[in-house]
């Protein structure tokens, strides 16, 4: 429920926003929530509850889109590794290792300085880090399957590579890899968030929740709004995707059915 909720205020944030996200309104900077601005007024003048409104399709479509790049890259990595195996594998899961071996968050902020700040940067810095989780748990799981007698009774019937991969391997191997995905989405809502917090992010004047709650730190003492509203959307949003991710995996967890 609290995914669905995002999502329909994110599609319908021109209508739900009361004004522009951007627009200042100098004379009455810092003014406290009221019934014209529900969350208040920024340090500049700027509707806060308009930009939490913008924001969440940012941080929605953000975090879809980089889970889509990554797991789509990562999939085709990690099935090329399974099957093909040899040289082509290890060279792979080499490469895997060397991301791996660097925090994501260190690594994004890097690949996003060298790219230049921006929301769009970053958000490429995050897909960047993050392919090696589901190229990793796509090999694993096309080594298991490619042993399987159906794949054997396919390739008797001359089925090439190609039909066997798209026909059977990743079919089956989808249900790991959209739990791993739907869990992902709420961590790289937050990394997003927190590269725009110090700077390597999102940059001023976009409605971005971590560049909000970045704005407001310096007000937070008696100011409280305008960092407030926005960690709170983030934390919602964030539980909310975490929560979805536990209910898919239960749902699609042969076991876990069992136990239920």
């Amino acid at each position: 429920m609290t995914v669905a909720f995002f999502v329909v205020v994110a599609l319908a944030a021109p209508w739900l926003a009361r004004q522009s996200p951007i627009a200042q309104d100098l004379a009455h900077r810092l003014t406290g929530p009221s019934v014209s601005h529900p969350f208040g007024l920024d340090s500049l003048g700027r509707d806060v509850y308009s930009r939490v409104m913008y924001g969440t399709r940012i941080s929605v479509l953000s975090g879809a889109g980089v889970v889509t790049a990554a797991s789509a890259f990562g999939t085709l990595a990690g099935t090329a590794a399974g099957w093909v195996g040899g040289r082509w594998d290890e060279a792979l899961m080499r490469l895997t290792d060397m991301f791996l071996a660097f925090p994501a968050l260190i690594l994004a902020m890097a690949i996003s300085a060298i790219l230049r700040p921006s929301l769009t940067n970053a958000l490429a810095a995050i897909a960047i880090t993050s392919w090696p989780t589901y190229a990793r748990l796509i090999r694993a799981q096309v080594l298991s399957l490619r042993a399987r007698d159906y794949i054997e009774a396919a390739r008797a019937e001359g089925a090439t590579d190609v039909a066997i991969i798209v026909r059977h391997l990743i079919p089956n191997a989808l249900a790991p890899l959209l739990i791993q995905a739907t869990l992902n989405v709420g961590n790289i809502i937050l990394v997003s968030a927190g590269l725009a917090f110090i700077g390597f992010g999102a940059q001023p004047p976009t409605p971005e929740w971590g560049l909000m709650v970045s704005e407001g730190r310096t007000f937070l003492m008696d100011q409280w709004w305008i960092a407030t509203f926005p960690a709170v959307a983030i934390l919602l949003l964030v539980l909310g995707f975490n929560l979805f991710g536990d209910g898919i995996r239960d749902l699609l967890d042969p076991r876990l059915r069992k136990a239920g």
